[in-house]
């Protein structure tokens, strides 16, 4: 169990601080230039997660479980005030405080991940992990919401003369819109839905149309890192939602594997 803890803490932190991290970036980028104070804030909180990932891909796997339980407290603390420095960007966006090219639901989305990575250090310290029923239920809630907001941002970023790659993009936010309510569904059903059979099926199902986003991301990317096709999407946060479809990918499969294990 020691080890098990050690293993997940570190894999969550090493995942989750890079995307704090390039958040951080992405945020600064879309201030306007006179926002010194909130470009200054976001540089911070990009040399802390910097910080905190370089830390945790130094930790040997032998390392004792007592340094990790005091590391994810350390990494609690930053995502609570990365958490809440989003938040605050957000509340500029809508009064109108700010301009600059942050998208409102972009700021939500990232402060959404970062609540998210706050909650799952949580979780792990305290040994409060959801059981299989209710954990395939909430990650695909919160994934498959994230992934209908990629395939938006893909949409609204890309050249609109690019009219094939934008129509794949909304083509994906309605296909995920509709997974997330049919995920919804499934929330508001528990506990009688919570079968295995249905469970299984949902899972399935999910993960083909992950499967499919994430391919659809990774051609996004390459193009867009070759200068192949038109949008105003960095090369790096074209890899950054490949890589967020490529971990939601792995928790569908490790639940598939889970079910399968269970029946």
């Amino acid at each position: 169990m020691a080890n098990e803890f050690v293993d997940r803490s570190l894999a969550e932190i090493r995942f989750w601080s890079r995307i704090m991290k390039e958040h951080s970036l992405f945020l600064k980028l879309g201030f306007n230039c006179d926002d010194t104070k909130l470009i200054n804030e976001a540089d911070r909180f990009y040399n802390i997660f910097e910080d905190i990932e370089n830390r945790a891909h130094a930790f040997t796997p032998d390392v004792d479980p007592q340094r990790i339980y005091d590391f994810n407290q350390v990494v609690y603390s930053a995502a609570s005030h990365i958490w809440a420095f989003k938040r605050h960007v957000l509340g500029l966006i809508i009064h109108c405080k700010i301009g600059g090219n942050n998208f409102p639901l972009l700021v939500d989305h990232v402060s959404r991940e970062a609540a998210y990575f706050r909650n799952r250090l949580e979780q792990l310290n305290t040994g409060c992990l959801d059981p299989l029923p209710d954990a395939v239920i909430n990650e695909n809630v919160f994934f498959l919401r994230i992934m209908a907001d990629h395939a938006k941002f893909i949409n609204h970023l890309l050249d609109p003369s690019e009219r094939k790659l934008v129509e794949q993009a909304r083509e994906f936010s309605h296909d995920f819109d509709q997974l997330l309510f049919q995920a919804q569904d499934l929330d508001s059903m528990r506990p009688q839905s919570q079968t295995q059979p249905l469970l299984s099926q949902f899972v399935d199902q999910n993960r083909v149309s992950v499967r499919q986003l994430r391919d659809f991301k990774k051609t996004a990317r390459d193009l867009i890192e070759a200068c192949r096709i038109k949008s105003i999407i960095p090369p790096l946060l074209a890899d950054h939602v490949f890589r967020e479809a490529s971990h939601f990918l792995e928790i569908l499969d490790a639940f598939d594997a889970a079910l399968s294990h269970s029946k």
